[in-house]
């Protein structure tokens, strides 16, 4: 049997020590760490920890270094930025910065046709102008314009890595500016233009434009303190008014006067877009220069502002389907020929170069200069051959000299270029006879008076034997003063001139208004001296008027903005009297007589009389028509700017062609009047010189004789028959 007692045996063994050992038993330690071998204590301690503790020394070095550095340059640039926020104008000081005036011109009925210089049409905020226009620019020039302190990073990174990316320099083409920081460059960082430090204000714009580091520094310094002096609205406000928008527009004001007649509060999405489109390259991106590329140009915008929140999907399809045009008045107003000849007629400090805002009255007649630019288009483009470099010009204007009208050439809306109207001295052949008979009325000759129209020669002392011949080779007898001028012979025409005298031929034209030098050659009948069209134009406005000299002018008056009184008014209008009222009425007689029997038929107006004379220098260099009704004076001159000849056209054809077709428009829907003309009486033969007077009349007269003594001595001696 088993023992009950063995299997309630201990399962442990007895304490080994006595209980008087756990009586004073303290608390258990906590483990001792494992320590690492040496071999890791030494490898800690050897090169490896001794080139980590030189780059975390030398870390801790450069972190103290650069907060202490940082902590300087803040404190500078601080200073820096107190000093330029101390030096910032008031905003109402800001807004316009023109170092030039602006010009405006205004046609006959005060209605503003051109300007020039630097236009600002007044001030506008951030406010006031369209929300359109404001939109556009944030989204073109600086979508984050209302969220940064003046400065990008984020942009100037971007603008850096595009251009590197483009092989340029990183602060080359792209800046990466914020609208801040492009009115700091509008307000040149504070520096206004002096004149003598700079020679011209384009250099002076030029040294605000630099981009080099340091000026980018100063730049960003000085935006820095505008965004602490100014609003957001505020720096907005001065961008929309400094910055030039093309088209010799200076801020949004005056652009939107330009371009599309109206005020920048009024602008649609389609005209804001294309005003903030074109601030990039405002030259080549106005709507005046090329439309296309300007309309193309805001369809981006338009994109830009949808994306961004400004548009709807369905304002800009509207929008882009329907691109901002150029208005009726804006498509004209480059003034042209006109606008140019007028500013160069002015003082050069109330026009070119005013410091002032100036406005001109003018004489122009926007309708009357339409119908002489279509009159130009319409000959040459059913007339003349494709291809042709022929030019033309046309001067109309009333009989007191006041120009309604100018086309220098045959491109027009035109400014700045080569005006052959005012500019080019031609010869004018016959178109200059109508002074040696002005000049034979004045004298008593009668357009009934006859002369032989033969051979003829004179020895002219220094040049020998010259003899003169007729345009058509031909000899007509004896011939009355108005048939030779309505014909254009040449042999009566230079016989009357050395009859009358040569010298008195001379006064009489110059006392008409022909200020170039004249030829004093029997050749001078002929019209072998030069003149420009403004000059013959005019000089026939003094026939027209009754026999008073004309000096043709453009400016009415001249005031500055602001004044309630002109500064200067008008230096042109009629003269003192050439001939009298009898032989100016008698003259226009016989000019109406070239226009309905002679060479100038093609000028014939349907609807009432009109009078002229043609005018073909030699070897057809030159054409001309000169002619007038009883309202207005207009001439025509034709030919090429290197004088080659022209083919086949004498001032008998296109000239007289476009006159007429200039003349119509001119006079439609206006009444017919009679012209100003007496027919004469009492016909009788006029002197014919003998050689030996031909060659002494020069002498006798430059001996300081009376001229018109002279010839009325000659005139009786021819009627009494003695010598």
């Amino acid at each position: 049997m088993t023992d009950s007692r063995r299997g309630k045996s201990r399962l442990v063994a007895d304490r080994r020590y006595p209980k008087t050992a756990s009586r004073a038993a303290k608390p258990r330690k906590a483990a001792p760490k494992k320590r690492k071998p040496a071999r890791a204590k030494a490898r800690r301690g050897g090169i490896i920890g001794f080139f980590t503790g030189i780059i975390r020394g030398i870390m801790r070095f450069f972190l103290r270094l650069f907060l202490r550095v940082g902590i300087i340059v803040a404190l500078i640039v601080a200073g820096l930025v107190a000093v330029e926020y101390s030096r910032l104008p008031e905003v109402s000081a800001a807004l316009d910065g023109r170092a030039r005036g602006s010009v405006q011109l205004l046609d006959r009925n005060d209605v503003a046709f051109a300007w020039r210089g630097d236009q600002f049409g007044g001030v506008v905020t951030a406010d006031t102008v369209s929300p359109h226009l404001k939109n556009a620019v944030v989204a073109t020039e600086d979508r984050r314009f209302y969220n940064h302190f003046g400065l990008s990073p984020r942009g100037i990174a971007s603008a850096v890595r595009i251009n590197l990316s483009e092989g340029r320099g990183p602060l080359s083409g792209h800046g990466g500016s914020t609208i801040t920081q492009q009115t700091a460059k509008l307000l040149c960082l504070g520096v206004t233009y002096d004149p003598d430090e700079w020679k011209t204000e384009a250099e002076y714009i030029s040294d605000c434009r630099r981009g080099s580091l340091a000026r980018k520094a100063k730049e960003a310094i000085y935006a820095l303190a505008m965004e602490i002096k100014y609003t957001k609205d505020e720096i907005l406000s001065i961008y929309l008014n400094r910055a030039y928008m093309g088209g010799g527009a200076y801020g949004a004001a005056a652009a939107a006067e330009r371009y599309f007649s109206k005020p920048a509060s009024a602008l649609t999405p389609q005209e804001g877009a294309m005003i903030a489109g074109l601030l990039t390259a405002p030259s080549t991106l106005a709507p005046t220069s090329n439309i296309e590329r300007s309309q193309a140009r805001a369809a981006t915008v338009l994109r830009l502002m949808n994306e961004q929140g400004y548009l709807t999907d369905e304002q800009t399809r509207a929008a882009q389907a329907n691109p901002a045009n150029l208005s009726d008045k804006a498509k004209t107003q480059t003034g042209g020929y006109f606008a140019d000849w007028v500013m160069q007629s002015g003082p050069d400090f109330f026009t070119r170069d005013t410091t002032e805002d100036v406005i001109i009255s003018t004489t122009l007649d926007q309708r009357i200069q339409k119908a002489a630019e279509d009159a130009i288009k319409t000959v040459f483009a059913t007339k003349v051959r494709e291809g042709s470099k022929a030019q033309a010009a046309i001067v109309v204007m009333s009989a007191d000299g006041a120009v309604r009208g100018m086309v220098g050439g045959r491109q027009t809306n035109v400014s700045g270029v080569f005006n052959r109207a005012t500019q080019a001295s031609r010869q004018t052949g016959s178109a200059f006879k109508p002074f040696v008979y002005a000049t034979a009325l004045e004298l008593g000759y009668s357009p009934y008076d006859t002369v032989q129209d033969e051979p003829f020669c004179m020895n002219i002392p220094g040049s020998g034997r010259w003899c003169p011949s007729n345009y058509s080779n031909q000899h007509y007898g004896q011939v009355t003063l108005v048939d030779a001028l309505a014909k254009s012979l040449n042999i009566p025409a230079v016989k009357i001139s050395e009859s009358v005298g040569r010298d008195l031929v001379r006064k009489v034209s110059e006392d008409f208004g022909i200020e170039s030098t004249l030829t004093d050659t029997p050749a001078l009948a002929l019209g072998a001296s030069e003149a420009s069209l403004l000059e013959m134009t005019g000089a026939y406005a003094g026939i027209l008027n009754g026999g008073s000299s004309v000096t043709p002018y453009g400016l009415r008056e001249l005031r500055l903005v602001g004044e309630p009184e002109p500064t200067m008014g008008t230096s042109g209008g009629i003269g003192e009297r050439v001939i009298n009222e009898e032989a100016a009425r008698q003259l226009i007689w016989m000019m109406e007589k070239v226009v309905t029997q002679g060479t100038g038929g093609r000028a014939k107006l349907p609807d009432r009389p009109a009078a002229g004379k043609t005018g073909t220098s030699q070897e057809a260099r030159d054409a001309w028509f000169i002619g007038f009704t009883a309202d207005y004076v207009a001439g025509v001159w034709m030919g090429y700017d290197d004088n080659t000849p022209l083919a086949g056209v004498t001032g008998s054809g296109l000239p007289a062609e476009i006159w007429h077709e200039a003349m119509l428009r001119v006079h439609e829907g206006l009444p017919a009047r009679p012209l100003p003309m007496n027919e004469p009486t009492a016909p009788r033969r006029v002197a014919e010189p003998q050689p030996q007077q031909q060659q002494q009349a020069p002498q006798r007269n430059q001996g300081g004789g009376n001229a018109l003594e002279n010839a009325l001595n000659q005139l009786l001696r021819d009627i009494l028959g003695g010598n």
